[in-house]
Protein backbone atom coordinates (compact mmCIF):
# COMPACT_ATOMS: atom_id res chain seq x y z
CA UNK A 1 0.00 0.00 0.00
CA UNK A 2 0.98 3.37 -0.69
CA UNK A 3 3.28 5.01 1.85
CA UNK A 4 3.39 8.96 1.95
CA UNK A 5 6.07 10.76 3.78
CA UNK A 6 5.68 14.61 5.34
CA UNK A 7 6.95 16.62 7.99
CA UNK A 8 4.95 17.49 11.12
CA UNK A 9 5.66 21.10 10.95
CA UNK A 10 4.28 21.50 7.38
CA UNK A 11 1.44 19.15 8.60
CA UNK A 12 -0.37 21.25 11.38
CA UNK A 13 0.95 24.53 9.05
CA UNK A 14 -1.68 22.95 6.91
CA UNK A 15 -4.07 22.00 9.81
CA UNK A 16 -4.04 25.76 11.23
CA UNK A 17 -3.43 24.23 15.01
CA UNK A 18 -0.68 22.63 16.70
CA UNK A 19 -1.43 19.18 17.28
CA UNK A 20 0.76 16.55 18.89
CA UNK A 21 2.38 13.68 17.75
CA UNK A 22 0.74 11.81 20.21
CA UNK A 23 -2.88 12.48 19.40
CA UNK A 24 -2.18 12.19 15.65
CA UNK A 25 -0.05 8.79 16.18
CA UNK A 26 -3.54 7.67 17.61
CA UNK A 27 -5.73 9.07 15.61
CA UNK A 28 -4.73 8.88 12.11
CA UNK A 29 -5.06 4.58 12.36
CA UNK A 30 -8.74 5.45 13.28
CA UNK A 31 -9.26 7.51 9.56
CA UNK A 32 -8.50 4.24 8.08
CA UNK A 33 -4.65 4.48 7.57
CA UNK A 34 -1.55 3.38 9.46
CA UNK A 35 1.23 5.00 10.89
CA UNK A 36 4.05 3.80 9.41
CA UNK A 37 7.04 5.42 10.99
CA UNK A 38 7.77 8.65 13.19
CA UNK A 39 11.03 9.57 12.80
CA UNK A 40 11.73 11.89 16.50
CA UNK A 41 15.19 13.56 14.40
CA UNK A 42 13.31 14.53 11.68
CA UNK A 43 10.02 15.24 13.01
CA UNK A 44 8.44 13.18 9.59
CA UNK A 45 5.90 11.26 9.98
CA UNK A 46 5.09 8.01 7.72
CA UNK A 47 1.36 6.80 6.86
CA UNK A 48 0.31 3.94 5.00
CA UNK A 49 -2.54 4.46 3.34
CA UNK A 50 -5.56 2.50 1.91
CA UNK A 51 -5.50 2.08 -2.02
CA UNK A 52 -9.04 3.01 -2.18
CA UNK A 53 -8.26 6.46 -0.82
CA UNK A 54 -5.84 8.47 -3.34
CA UNK A 55 -6.83 12.06 -2.03
CA UNK A 56 -5.16 11.36 0.81
CA UNK A 57 -1.55 10.36 -0.61
CA UNK A 58 -0.35 13.62 -0.23
CA UNK A 59 0.17 15.46 3.27
CA UNK A 60 -2.21 18.59 1.59
CA UNK A 61 -5.16 15.61 1.30
CA UNK A 62 -4.57 14.45 4.70
CA UNK A 63 -4.77 17.86 6.41
CA UNK A 64 -7.78 18.23 4.79
CA UNK A 65 -9.57 15.20 5.92
CA UNK A 66 -7.91 15.36 9.21
CA UNK A 67 -9.19 19.05 10.03
CA UNK A 68 -12.81 17.56 10.16
CA UNK A 69 -11.93 13.92 11.80
CA UNK A 70 -10.76 15.87 14.85
CA UNK A 71 -13.34 18.57 14.77
CA UNK A 72 -11.31 21.72 13.15
CA UNK A 73 -14.08 21.98 10.79
CA UNK A 74 -17.42 20.57 10.03
CA UNK A 75 -18.72 18.95 6.73
CA UNK A 76 -17.33 19.27 3.45
CA UNK A 77 -14.72 21.44 1.77
CA UNK A 78 -15.75 23.27 -0.89
CA UNK A 79 -12.97 24.88 -4.03
CA UNK A 80 -14.17 27.59 -5.70
CA UNK A 81 -13.36 27.59 -9.36
CA UNK A 82 -13.22 30.23 -11.77
CA UNK A 83 -12.84 29.86 -15.62
CA UNK A 84 -9.62 30.76 -16.98
CA UNK A 85 -10.30 31.40 -20.72
CA UNK A 86 -7.91 28.48 -21.28
CA UNK A 87 -9.04 25.68 -24.77
CA UNK A 88 -7.77 22.92 -25.02
CA UNK A 89 -8.63 21.00 -28.06
CA UNK A 90 -8.27 17.37 -28.82
CA UNK A 91 -7.35 16.49 -31.94
CA UNK A 92 -9.02 13.64 -33.24
CA UNK A 93 -5.15 12.06 -34.45
CA UNK A 94 -5.03 11.23 -30.83
CA UNK A 95 -7.93 9.43 -30.22
CA UNK A 96 -7.07 6.01 -31.36
CA UNK A 97 -3.98 6.43 -29.21
CA UNK A 98 -4.64 8.10 -25.71
CA UNK A 99 -7.81 9.38 -26.20
CA UNK A 100 -9.01 11.23 -22.47
CA UNK A 101 -7.69 13.83 -21.39
CA UNK A 102 -8.55 16.61 -19.01
CA UNK A 103 -7.05 20.01 -17.84
CA UNK A 104 -6.90 22.80 -15.06
CA UNK A 105 -4.90 26.04 -13.85
CA UNK A 106 -3.70 26.92 -10.51
CA UNK A 107 -3.29 30.66 -10.47
CA UNK A 108 -1.29 32.51 -7.17
CA UNK A 109 0.21 29.48 -6.07
CA UNK A 110 3.64 29.79 -3.67
CA UNK A 111 5.74 26.90 -4.96
CA UNK A 112 7.49 25.98 -1.60
CA UNK A 113 10.06 23.37 -1.60
CA UNK A 114 7.26 21.70 0.49
CA UNK A 115 4.90 22.26 -2.53
CA UNK A 116 7.14 21.03 -4.50
CA UNK A 117 8.00 17.92 -3.01
CA UNK A 118 4.28 16.98 -2.24
CA UNK A 119 3.52 17.19 -5.82
CA UNK A 120 5.80 14.97 -7.06
CA UNK A 121 5.14 12.31 -4.22
CA UNK A 122 1.49 13.02 -5.34
CA UNK A 123 2.34 12.26 -9.12
CA UNK A 124 4.33 9.17 -8.72
CA UNK A 125 2.04 7.72 -6.07
CA UNK A 126 -1.45 8.66 -8.33
CA UNK A 127 0.88 6.94 -11.60
CA UNK A 128 1.59 3.74 -9.74
CA UNK A 129 -1.59 3.08 -8.18
CA UNK A 130 -5.08 4.19 -10.15
CA UNK A 131 -2.83 5.67 -12.96
CA UNK A 132 -1.70 1.82 -13.70
CA UNK A 133 2.10 2.94 -14.09
CA UNK A 134 1.00 5.80 -16.02
CA UNK A 135 -1.16 3.35 -18.61
CA UNK A 136 -3.98 4.33 -17.72
CA UNK A 137 -3.41 7.56 -16.35
CA UNK A 138 -0.59 9.79 -16.65
CA UNK A 139 -0.43 13.45 -14.92
CA UNK A 140 1.62 16.43 -15.98
CA UNK A 141 2.27 19.85 -14.34
CA UNK A 142 3.74 23.14 -16.07
CA UNK A 143 4.77 26.66 -15.57
CA UNK A 144 1.83 28.65 -17.43
CA UNK A 145 3.91 31.43 -17.69
CA UNK A 146 6.47 29.70 -20.26
CA UNK A 147 3.31 29.22 -23.05
CA UNK A 148 0.60 30.47 -24.77
CA UNK A 149 -2.84 29.43 -24.67
CA UNK A 150 -4.60 27.56 -26.84
CA UNK A 151 -3.14 24.21 -26.20
CA UNK A 152 -3.07 21.66 -28.73
CA UNK A 153 -3.34 17.42 -28.03
CA UNK A 154 -2.53 15.53 -30.73
CA UNK A 155 -0.61 12.47 -32.22
CA UNK A 156 2.43 12.59 -34.15
CA UNK A 157 4.90 10.62 -36.38
CA UNK A 158 7.95 10.03 -33.99
CA UNK A 159 10.49 11.20 -35.51
CA UNK A 160 8.60 14.87 -36.41
CA UNK A 161 8.92 16.28 -33.46
CA UNK A 162 11.93 17.28 -31.16
CA UNK A 163 12.25 18.84 -27.90
CA UNK A 164 14.37 18.73 -24.59
CA UNK A 165 12.96 16.11 -22.55
CA UNK A 166 13.27 17.25 -18.34
CA UNK A 167 16.81 16.37 -16.95
CA UNK A 168 18.48 16.68 -19.92
CA UNK A 169 20.27 19.37 -22.54
CA UNK A 170 19.74 18.38 -25.64
CA UNK A 171 16.75 17.96 -28.27
CA UNK A 172 15.50 14.23 -29.20
CA UNK A 173 12.63 13.45 -30.88
CA UNK A 174 9.95 11.02 -29.75
CA UNK A 175 11.49 8.33 -30.46
CA UNK A 176 15.08 8.75 -29.42
CA UNK A 177 13.46 9.61 -25.82
CA UNK A 178 11.76 6.11 -25.88
CA UNK A 179 15.28 4.53 -26.82
CA UNK A 180 17.62 6.56 -24.67
CA UNK A 181 15.67 8.85 -21.86
CA UNK A 182 15.06 7.09 -18.13
CA UNK A 183 11.45 7.66 -18.12
CA UNK A 184 10.98 6.55 -21.85
CA UNK A 185 12.78 2.84 -21.54
CA UNK A 186 10.88 2.65 -18.25
CA UNK A 187 6.88 3.55 -19.80
CA UNK A 188 7.66 2.65 -23.59
CA UNK A 189 5.67 -0.48 -22.97
CA UNK A 190 2.92 1.60 -22.76
CA UNK A 191 3.08 3.06 -26.68
CA UNK A 192 4.20 -0.41 -27.94
CA UNK A 193 2.89 -0.83 -31.61
CA UNK A 194 1.66 2.17 -32.08
CA UNK A 195 2.21 4.84 -35.45
CA UNK A 196 1.82 7.42 -33.72
CA UNK A 197 2.38 8.94 -30.30
CA UNK A 198 0.45 11.87 -27.99
CA UNK A 199 1.94 15.29 -27.81
CA UNK A 200 0.85 18.35 -25.66
CA UNK A 201 2.16 21.74 -27.42
CA UNK A 202 1.04 25.58 -27.23
CA UNK A 203 -0.13 28.04 -29.41
CA UNK A 204 3.35 27.97 -30.83
CA UNK A 205 4.17 24.59 -31.28
CA UNK A 206 6.21 24.37 -28.71
CA UNK A 207 6.00 21.26 -26.77
CA UNK A 208 4.55 21.12 -23.04
CA UNK A 209 4.63 17.02 -22.63
CA UNK A 210 4.79 13.91 -24.50
CA UNK A 211 2.40 11.76 -22.53
CA UNK A 212 2.51 9.62 -20.57
CA UNK A 213 6.64 9.85 -20.87
CA UNK A 214 8.08 12.80 -20.05
CA UNK A 215 7.52 16.77 -19.83
CA UNK A 216 9.42 19.05 -21.70
CA UNK A 217 12.36 21.87 -19.53
CA UNK A 218 10.10 24.55 -20.73
CA UNK A 219 7.18 24.23 -18.40
CA UNK A 220 9.74 22.90 -15.74
CA UNK A 221 8.32 23.82 -12.17
CA UNK A 222 10.27 25.61 -9.98
CA UNK A 223 9.74 28.02 -6.30
CA UNK A 224 9.40 30.91 -8.90
CA UNK A 225 6.53 29.57 -10.72
CA UNK A 226 3.07 31.45 -9.65
CA UNK A 227 0.75 30.12 -11.97
CA UNK A 228 0.04 26.39 -13.04
CA UNK A 229 -1.49 24.62 -15.60
CA UNK A 230 -2.40 20.77 -15.28
CA UNK A 231 -2.86 17.93 -18.27
CA UNK A 232 -3.92 14.43 -17.15
CA UNK A 233 -4.29 11.68 -20.03
CA UNK A 234 -5.03 8.85 -20.19
CA UNK A 235 -7.80 5.68 -21.62
CA UNK A 236 -10.41 6.48 -18.36
CA UNK A 237 -12.33 9.72 -18.32
CA UNK A 238 -13.37 9.03 -14.87
CA UNK A 239 -9.30 8.48 -13.60
CA UNK A 240 -8.34 10.90 -15.41
CA UNK A 241 -10.80 13.77 -14.09
CA UNK A 242 -10.38 12.32 -10.73
CA UNK A 243 -6.49 12.33 -11.12
CA UNK A 244 -7.01 16.35 -11.39
CA UNK A 245 -9.62 17.36 -9.21
CA UNK A 246 -7.05 15.31 -6.49
CA UNK A 247 -3.71 16.99 -7.78
CA UNK A 248 -5.50 21.32 -8.05
CA UNK A 249 -7.36 20.46 -4.81
CA UNK A 250 -3.96 19.62 -3.35
CA UNK A 251 -2.58 23.08 -4.26
CA UNK A 252 -5.73 24.79 -3.57
CA UNK A 253 -4.91 23.88 0.14
CA UNK A 254 -1.77 25.61 0.04
CA UNK A 255 -3.55 29.12 -1.20
CA UNK A 256 -3.94 28.20 -4.99
CA UNK A 257 -6.47 29.47 -6.69
CA UNK A 258 -8.60 26.88 -9.19
CA UNK A 259 -9.38 27.84 -12.68
CA UNK A 260 -11.57 25.53 -15.63
CA UNK A 261 -10.40 25.11 -18.34
CA UNK A 262 -12.44 24.52 -21.83
CA UNK A 263 -11.46 20.91 -22.90
CA UNK A 264 -12.49 20.76 -27.11
CA UNK A 265 -13.37 17.19 -27.83
CA UNK A 266 -14.37 18.01 -31.34
CA UNK A 267 -17.76 16.25 -31.27
CA UNK A 268 -18.51 17.98 -27.59
CA UNK A 269 -16.71 20.90 -24.99
CA UNK A 270 -16.10 19.99 -20.90
CA UNK A 271 -15.48 21.52 -18.47
CA UNK A 272 -12.64 20.69 -16.12
CA UNK A 273 -12.06 20.87 -13.22
CA UNK A 274 -15.24 19.42 -12.16
CA UNK A 275 -15.48 19.75 -8.31
CA UNK A 276 -19.19 19.72 -7.69
CA UNK A 277 -19.43 17.18 -5.23
CA UNK A 278 -22.01 14.54 -6.12
CA UNK A 279 -25.64 13.64 -4.08
CA UNK A 280 -25.92 10.29 -2.36
CA UNK A 281 -28.85 9.15 -0.55
CA UNK A 282 -27.96 6.90 2.65
CA UNK A 283 -30.74 4.78 4.20
CA UNK A 284 -29.93 5.35 7.93
CA UNK A 285 -31.79 2.22 8.92
CA UNK A 286 -29.85 -0.07 6.36
CA UNK A 287 -26.27 1.99 7.85
CA UNK A 288 -27.83 0.54 11.68
CA UNK A 289 -28.35 -2.87 10.08
CA UNK A 290 -24.36 -3.18 8.53
CA UNK A 291 -22.54 -1.79 11.51
CA UNK A 292 -24.87 -2.97 14.36
CA UNK A 293 -25.55 0.47 15.87
CA UNK A 294 -28.37 2.56 16.63
CA UNK A 295 -27.86 6.13 14.88
CA UNK A 296 -30.12 8.44 14.35
CA UNK A 297 -30.56 10.24 10.72
CA UNK A 298 -28.82 13.37 12.58
CA UNK A 299 -26.23 11.48 14.31
CA UNK A 300 -25.49 9.58 10.99
CA UNK A 301 -24.77 12.97 9.25
CA UNK A 302 -22.48 13.94 11.46
CA UNK A 303 -20.67 10.89 11.69
CA UNK A 304 -20.27 11.74 7.83
CA UNK A 305 -19.59 15.33 8.28
CA UNK A 306 -16.73 14.11 9.99
CA UNK A 307 -15.64 12.20 7.50
CA UNK A 308 -15.93 15.15 4.98
CA UNK A 309 -19.12 15.29 3.51
CA UNK A 310 -21.91 17.25 3.07
CA UNK A 311 -25.00 15.78 4.95
CA UNK A 312 -28.41 16.86 5.86
CA UNK A 313 -31.13 14.36 7.96
CA UNK A 314 -34.04 14.09 5.86
CA UNK A 315 -36.42 11.80 7.61
CA UNK A 316 -35.19 8.37 7.65
CA UNK A 317 -32.35 8.91 5.64
CA UNK A 318 -28.87 11.39 5.12
CA UNK A 319 -28.87 13.51 2.03
CA UNK A 320 -25.15 13.02 1.58
CA UNK A 321 -22.66 15.50 -0.90
CA UNK A 322 -19.21 13.54 -2.05
CA UNK A 323 -16.59 15.45 -2.69
CA UNK A 324 -15.07 15.27 -5.97
CA UNK A 325 -12.04 13.73 -4.85
CA UNK A 326 -13.61 10.74 -3.40
CA UNK A 327 -13.25 8.61 -5.97
CA UNK A 328 -13.89 5.32 -4.03
CA UNK A 329 -17.40 5.98 -3.76
CA UNK A 330 -19.64 2.76 -6.03
CA UNK A 331 -21.91 1.75 -3.28
CA UNK A 332 -23.74 3.11 -0.09
CA UNK A 333 -21.50 0.33 1.73
CA UNK A 334 -18.70 2.40 1.04
CA UNK A 335 -21.15 5.32 3.03
CA UNK A 336 -21.85 3.09 5.73
CA UNK A 337 -18.01 2.41 6.22
CA UNK A 338 -17.02 6.16 6.85
CA UNK A 339 -20.35 6.52 9.16
CA UNK A 340 -18.03 3.84 11.26
CA UNK A 341 -14.86 5.83 10.93
CA UNK A 342 -16.93 8.84 11.92
CA UNK A 343 -18.78 7.96 14.99
CA UNK A 344 -15.68 6.05 16.32
CA UNK A 345 -14.71 2.25 15.98
CA UNK A 346 -13.59 2.75 19.38
CA UNK A 347 -17.10 3.10 20.41
CA UNK A 348 -18.44 0.29 19.06
CA UNK A 349 -16.76 -2.00 22.35
CA UNK A 350 -16.27 -5.65 22.45
CA UNK A 351 -18.64 -8.90 22.54
CA UNK A 352 -18.06 -12.08 22.17
CA UNK A 353 -19.99 -14.27 18.93
CA UNK A 354 -23.89 -14.63 20.18
CA UNK A 355 -23.63 -18.11 18.40
CA UNK A 356 -21.23 -20.69 19.21
CA UNK A 357 -20.21 -22.95 16.26
CA UNK A 358 -17.14 -25.47 15.21
CA UNK A 359 -14.86 -25.10 12.56
CA UNK A 360 -12.79 -27.76 10.95
CA UNK A 361 -10.08 -27.85 8.65
CA UNK A 362 -10.78 -28.66 5.21
CA UNK A 363 -9.56 -31.71 3.59
CA UNK A 364 -7.68 -30.28 0.92
CA UNK A 365 -5.79 -28.53 3.65
CA UNK A 366 -4.96 -31.23 5.12
CA UNK A 367 -3.87 -33.34 2.19
CA UNK A 368 -1.61 -30.20 1.74
CA UNK A 369 -0.51 -30.34 5.09
CA UNK A 370 0.97 -34.01 4.36
CA UNK A 371 2.42 -33.33 1.41
CA UNK A 372 4.16 -30.39 2.91
CA UNK A 373 5.97 -32.49 5.32
CA UNK A 374 7.22 -34.79 3.09
CA UNK A 375 8.54 -32.32 1.00
CA UNK A 376 10.40 -30.44 3.73
CA UNK A 377 11.75 -34.18 5.04
CA UNK A 378 13.17 -34.16 1.16
CA UNK A 379 15.21 -31.20 2.05
CA UNK A 380 13.30 -28.70 0.21
CA UNK A 381 12.03 -25.10 1.03
CA UNK A 382 8.74 -24.12 0.81
CA UNK A 383 8.13 -20.43 -1.05
CA UNK A 384 4.96 -18.97 -1.99
CA UNK A 385 4.15 -17.35 -4.81
CA UNK A 386 1.41 -14.52 -5.86
CA UNK A 387 -1.33 -16.63 -8.22
CA UNK A 388 -1.36 -13.90 -9.86
CA UNK A 389 1.13 -13.94 -13.21
CA UNK A 390 1.83 -13.41 -16.96
CA UNK A 391 0.58 -15.24 -19.89
CA UNK A 392 4.59 -14.90 -20.79
CA UNK A 393 5.38 -16.46 -18.06
CA UNK A 394 2.68 -19.57 -17.97
CA UNK A 395 3.30 -20.37 -21.38
CA UNK A 396 5.75 -18.65 -23.61
CA UNK A 397 8.52 -19.14 -21.41
CA UNK A 398 7.86 -22.78 -20.56
CA UNK A 399 8.12 -23.50 -24.54
CA UNK A 400 4.10 -24.38 -24.15
CA UNK A 401 0.84 -23.64 -26.49
CA UNK A 402 -1.09 -20.68 -25.47
CA UNK A 403 -3.39 -22.41 -23.55
CA UNK A 404 -6.94 -20.81 -21.68
CA UNK A 405 -6.56 -18.72 -18.49
CA UNK A 406 -8.91 -16.40 -16.61
CA UNK A 407 -7.53 -12.74 -17.15
CA UNK A 408 -7.34 -9.80 -15.21
CA UNK A 409 -9.70 -6.82 -16.77
CA UNK A 410 -6.99 -4.08 -15.90
CA UNK A 411 -4.20 -5.62 -14.92
CA UNK A 412 -1.51 -3.51 -12.57
CA UNK A 413 1.34 -4.63 -14.49
CA UNK A 414 2.94 -6.53 -17.20
CA UNK A 415 3.59 -9.29 -14.94
CA UNK A 416 0.24 -9.89 -13.56
CA UNK A 417 -2.33 -10.59 -16.15
CA UNK A 418 -3.97 -13.40 -15.54
CA UNK A 419 -4.56 -16.36 -12.78
CA UNK A 420 -1.92 -19.02 -12.79
CA UNK A 421 -2.52 -22.66 -14.59
CA UNK A 422 0.38 -24.05 -13.29
CA UNK A 423 3.26 -23.69 -10.42
CA UNK A 424 6.31 -24.13 -12.05
CA UNK A 425 6.86 -20.51 -14.08
CA UNK A 426 6.41 -19.04 -10.52
CA UNK A 427 9.00 -21.18 -8.92
CA UNK A 428 11.21 -20.11 -12.00
CA UNK A 429 10.46 -16.82 -11.29
CA UNK A 430 11.77 -17.17 -7.53
CA UNK A 431 14.87 -18.93 -8.91
CA UNK A 432 15.51 -16.08 -11.20
CA UNK A 433 15.30 -13.54 -8.40
CA UNK A 434 17.88 -15.68 -6.32
CA UNK A 435 20.47 -16.95 -8.72
CA UNK A 436 22.98 -14.94 -7.27
CA UNK A 437 22.67 -17.26 -4.08
CA UNK A 438 24.58 -20.63 -3.58
CA UNK A 439 23.64 -23.81 -5.13
CA UNK A 440 22.33 -26.02 -5.14
CA UNK A 441 18.62 -25.05 -4.67
CA UNK A 442 15.60 -27.04 -3.58
CA UNK A 443 12.30 -25.20 -3.53
CA UNK A 444 8.84 -26.45 -3.57
CA UNK A 445 5.23 -24.72 -3.21
CA UNK A 446 1.70 -26.28 -2.34
CA UNK A 447 -0.74 -23.88 -4.07
CA UNK A 448 -4.06 -23.24 -5.90
CA UNK A 449 -4.10 -22.48 -10.13
CA UNK A 450 -6.93 -22.24 -12.25
CA UNK A 451 -7.48 -25.23 -14.15
CA UNK A 452 -10.31 -25.45 -16.71
CA UNK A 453 -11.53 -22.12 -14.49
CA UNK A 454 -11.86 -24.27 -11.28
CA UNK A 455 -9.19 -23.78 -8.24
CA UNK A 456 -7.21 -27.28 -8.07
CA UNK A 457 -4.50 -27.57 -5.22
CA UNK A 458 -0.99 -28.55 -7.07
CA UNK A 459 2.47 -29.75 -5.98
CA UNK A 460 5.36 -28.26 -7.78
CA UNK A 461 8.89 -28.60 -7.32
CA UNK A 462 12.36 -27.11 -8.81
CA UNK A 463 16.46 -28.71 -8.25
CA UNK A 464 18.39 -26.33 -9.35
CA UNK A 465 22.59 -27.70 -9.46
CA UNK A 466 25.07 -28.60 -12.30
CA UNK A 467 24.32 -32.29 -11.30
CA UNK A 468 20.60 -32.18 -11.74
CA UNK A 469 19.08 -34.81 -13.87
CA UNK A 470 16.25 -36.52 -14.65
CA UNK A 471 16.74 -39.81 -12.35
CA UNK A 472 17.15 -37.32 -9.14
CA UNK A 473 13.42 -35.47 -10.13
CA UNK A 474 12.56 -39.16 -10.57
CA UNK A 475 13.56 -40.96 -7.61
CA UNK A 476 11.50 -37.42 -5.21
CA UNK A 477 8.34 -38.16 -7.52
CA UNK A 478 8.69 -41.96 -7.26
CA UNK A 479 9.45 -41.47 -3.11
CA UNK A 480 6.58 -39.14 -2.72
CA UNK A 481 4.10 -41.20 -4.21
CA UNK A 482 5.31 -44.11 -2.45
CA UNK A 483 5.01 -42.68 0.63
CA UNK A 484 1.63 -41.20 -0.37
CA UNK A 485 0.78 -45.02 -0.81
CA UNK A 486 -0.62 -44.17 -4.66
CA UNK A 487 0.08 -46.89 -7.69
CA UNK A 488 1.35 -44.85 -10.55
CA UNK A 489 2.83 -45.32 -13.96
CA UNK A 490 4.92 -43.18 -15.73
CA UNK A 491 5.02 -42.85 -20.03
CA UNK A 492 7.22 -40.40 -21.96
CA UNK A 493 5.87 -36.66 -21.87
CA UNK A 494 5.26 -34.49 -24.95
CA UNK A 495 5.36 -31.40 -23.23
CA UNK A 496 7.70 -28.55 -24.78
CA UNK A 497 8.81 -28.05 -21.46
CA UNK A 498 11.13 -30.90 -20.86
CA UNK A 499 14.18 -31.97 -22.96
CA UNK A 500 13.45 -34.47 -25.82
CA UNK A 501 13.10 -38.50 -23.85
CA UNK A 502 13.75 -36.68 -20.09
CA UNK A 503 10.38 -35.73 -19.56
CA UNK A 504 7.38 -38.23 -18.29
CA UNK A 505 3.99 -37.66 -17.21
CA UNK A 506 2.60 -39.40 -13.72
CA UNK A 507 -0.50 -42.26 -14.81
CA UNK A 508 -2.74 -42.72 -12.18
CA UNK A 509 -5.66 -44.53 -12.87
CA UNK A 510 -5.52 -44.00 -16.81
CA UNK A 511 -5.71 -39.91 -15.77
CA UNK A 512 -2.46 -37.85 -16.17
CA UNK A 513 -2.55 -36.39 -12.75
CA UNK A 514 1.46 -34.60 -13.41
CA UNK A 515 4.39 -34.56 -14.85
CA UNK A 516 8.51 -34.45 -14.36
CA UNK A 517 11.72 -33.96 -15.87
CA UNK A 518 14.67 -32.18 -17.09
CA UNK A 519 13.69 -28.45 -18.17
CA UNK A 520 14.70 -27.56 -21.57
CA UNK A 521 17.49 -25.08 -21.66
CA UNK A 522 15.57 -22.72 -24.03
CA UNK A 523 13.11 -22.59 -20.61
CA UNK A 524 15.79 -22.23 -18.06
CA UNK A 525 17.30 -19.56 -20.24
CA UNK A 526 14.28 -17.56 -20.58
CA UNK A 527 14.06 -17.36 -17.04
CA UNK A 528 17.39 -16.09 -17.32
CA UNK A 529 19.17 -18.83 -15.67
CA UNK A 530 22.31 -20.98 -16.13
CA UNK A 531 22.49 -24.41 -14.67
CA UNK A 532 20.65 -27.49 -14.79
CA UNK A 533 17.08 -27.91 -13.32
CA UNK A 534 15.07 -30.51 -12.50
CA UNK A 535 11.26 -30.42 -11.91
CA UNK A 536 8.15 -31.60 -11.62
CA UNK A 537 4.48 -30.38 -10.48
CA UNK A 538 1.02 -33.14 -9.49
CA UNK A 539 -2.17 -32.56 -8.88
CA UNK A 540 -2.89 -32.90 -5.17
CA UNK A 541 -6.42 -33.92 -5.26
CA UNK A 542 -5.61 -36.55 -7.62
CA UNK A 543 -2.91 -37.89 -5.63
CA UNK A 544 -4.55 -37.56 -2.37
CA UNK A 545 -8.05 -38.64 -2.93
CA UNK A 546 -9.21 -41.41 -0.81
CA UNK A 547 -6.67 -41.53 1.26
CA UNK A 548 -6.84 -38.38 3.21
CA UNK A 549 -8.15 -40.12 7.10
CA UNK A 550 -5.31 -42.77 6.49
CA UNK A 551 -2.34 -39.98 5.83
CA UNK A 552 -3.65 -37.35 8.05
Amino acid sequence: MPVVTFGYDDLTGLLGREVSVDTLLERVPQLGADVHSYDEATREISIEFFPDRPDLYCVEGAARALRTFLGFEKGLTRYPVEPSGIVLKRDPSVVPVRPQVVAGVVNDIVMSDELIRSLMELQEKLHLTMGRKRAKVSIGVHDLDHVRAPFTYKAVDPRSVKFIPLAKTEKWDLQEILERHEKGIDYAYILKGMDKYPLLVDKDGRVLSFPPIINGTLTTVTEETRNVFIDVTGTDHHAVSGALNIVATAMAERGGKVRSVVVDLGDRKIVTPDLEPRPWTLKVADANAWLGTDLSAQQTAEALEKMGYGATPEGDVVKALVPATRLDMLHPVDLMEDVAKGYGYEKFGRSLPAIQTFGSELKSNKAADVVRNLMIGYGFLEVTTLTLTSEDDQFRKMRLPPGEVVEVLNPISEDHTCLRVSLLPSLMVVLRRNKHRDLPQRLFEVGDVLAGAKRRKHLAAVSISSKASFTEIKSLVESALRDLSVKSTVRPSASGAYLDGRGADVVVADKIIGSFGELHPEVIENFELGYPIAAFELDVAAVTEGKLERLA
